[in-house]
């Protein structure tokens, strides 16, 4: 850490921390990676007159946003090509894991940092990887070139003729080699990762828990999105999901479930008492049409003292890699479920955007907020557009439900400027475009063929 502030990020000041303080035309001071002080734009000003100013009096700043489940290669370079007129199984099976399989390491690199790129420009600066990534040091290598927080993580199941599949004990070793490659603390950190569902043997799942547990790492699967899922446990075991997890002592705070969408009152109750973590991707059950609406008991989870974060999930599901766009939809879906509209505000979604969604990965003492000491993960909002005139007295219900992430201008992770005027000036954007092009033809040239 340096003492010398070389930036000072101006605007309306939404802090989330938890006193939920708001600083009008105020500054927030960064030192190196992290912030170092918060208050009026002017004192800070004259104390640090040489300071890069970000920002303006009309800005509305935030902490940087959380998103907790994110595929981060494979469907990218097909965005949007993947039809919605198909089941849930066939979007995955049929096309994400075809795509991913005829991934190149460069395709691996490629697709991480259009993600990142978009993830960026929308004003998330942390993302989970979801756990499906054949070259993790590609991927690494592109979140580092852009600037972006990640935990990143590495395929693993072990079920017999699947893409990157091997033994239980080879998927773990693979786990702990990234873990020692990116250790906890950076800006890049390696966590342990299962595909999940009913594609991990009892024996992957609790050797992956003990490593995440020695060594202090976060464990993410994918589990109940649908019906499916319950239906394959119970019948290989006689238990759901969730419940028979947490008898094999596979749950616990260092978890985070992806997805968790259909579970019974037994698993809501294993999830509370373990302090495992769900990742709602609410675009990705609307999408892929999964009963969300119907069985979705994330809101309860909540409510009953339970840690819960967004995620954007893949190109074959939520399209785009949007926090905001997903917290405003939970919220909606949360307060006309329930005829309520005090069920869950505009504030209450953006602390699942912000601050939850870091405490409920772990990360709430690093990021999630803006206040001294934490890491410089800072948005710019322009509030000059129509959806900001006249600007309201109550800034975030502004932004959450007239605004999206289309409105980010600037971006700070870990102190340094990602996005500057709504361009991201660490990658060359236009290579990446012609790029991204001729790969989508060649993957999509490449499925058709496979499927003739």
């Amino acid at each position: 850490m340096t003492d010398t502030v070389q930036l000072l990020v101006r605007g309306e000041i939404v802090t989330m921390d938890d006193a939920r303080t708001v600083v009008g035309d105020g500054a927030v001071a960064v030192a190196g990676e992290v912030i170092v002080a918060i208050g009026p734009y002017e004192t800070l000003r004259r104390e640090h007159p040489d300071a890069r100013i970000v920002g303006h009096a009309d800005a509305l700043v935030t902490p940087g946003y959380i998103n907790a489940h994110q595929h981060l290669t494979g469907d990218r370079l097909v965005h949007s090509c993947i039809p919605d007129a198909i089941d849930s199984q066939e979007a995955i099976f049929g096309w994400a894991v075809p795509v991913h399989a005829a991934h190149t390491p460069d395709d691996d690199e490629l697709s991480a940092s259009l993600a990142a790129w978009e993830a960026a420009s929308n004003g998330i600066t942390t993302i989970v990887e979801a756990g499906t990534v054949a070259n993790p040091e590609r991927v690494a290598a592109a979140a580092e070139r852009i600037g972006m927080r990640l935990r990143v993580a590495r395929w693993g199941w072990d079920v017999d003729g699947a893409p990157f599949a091997a033994p239980s004990d080879e998927v773990v070793d693979r786990q702990r080699e990234l873990l020692d490659r990116y250790p906890r603390g950076g800006l890049v950190e390696a966590g342990v990762s299962l595909v999940g569902h009913d594609l991990m043997s009892d024996e992957l799942a609790v050797a992956a828990s003990a490593l995440a547990r020695e060594r202090n790492a976060g464990l993410t699967f994918h589990m109940s999105p649908t019906s499916s899922d319950a239906a394959a446990y119970i019948a290989r075991t006689g238990r759901r999901p969730l419940v028979h997890l947490e008898q094999l002592g596979v749950l616990g705070p260092h978890v985070l479930v992806g997805h968790g969408v259909h579970l019974d009152e037994a698993e809501i109750e294993c999830v509370l008492a373990s302090g495992t973590a769900i990742a709602s991707c609410p675009w990705a059950y609307l999408r892929l049409a999964q009963g969300f609406l119907a069985a979705n008991r994330h809101d309860e989870l909540l409510r009953r003292g339970g840690h819960l974060a967004l995620g954007c999930d893949a190109e074959n599901a939520g399209d785009a890699v949007d926090v905001l766009r997903a917290a405003t939809l939970f919220a909606g879906m949360v307060r006309d479920r329930a005829v309520d509209p005090y069920a869950f505000t505009a504030h209450d979604a953006l602390a699942l955007a912000t601050i939850g969604g870091a405490r409920a990965i772990g990360l709430g003492d690093r990021v999630g907020s803006i206040e001294v000491g934490k890491q410089a993960d800072i948005v710019v909002h322009d509030t000059r557009g129509p959806q900001f005139v006249p600007r309201s007295t109550d800034p975030v219900l502004q932004l959450m439900w007239a605004s999206d992430g289309r409105s980010v201008n600037d971006v700070v992770i870990a102190g340094r400027e990602v996005i500057r005027d709504r361009r991201c000036v660490t990658i060359d954007v236009d290579a990446m475009r012609k790029e991204a092009l001729e790969r989508r033809d060649f993957l999509l040239g490449r499925r058709a063929r496979s499927h003739d």
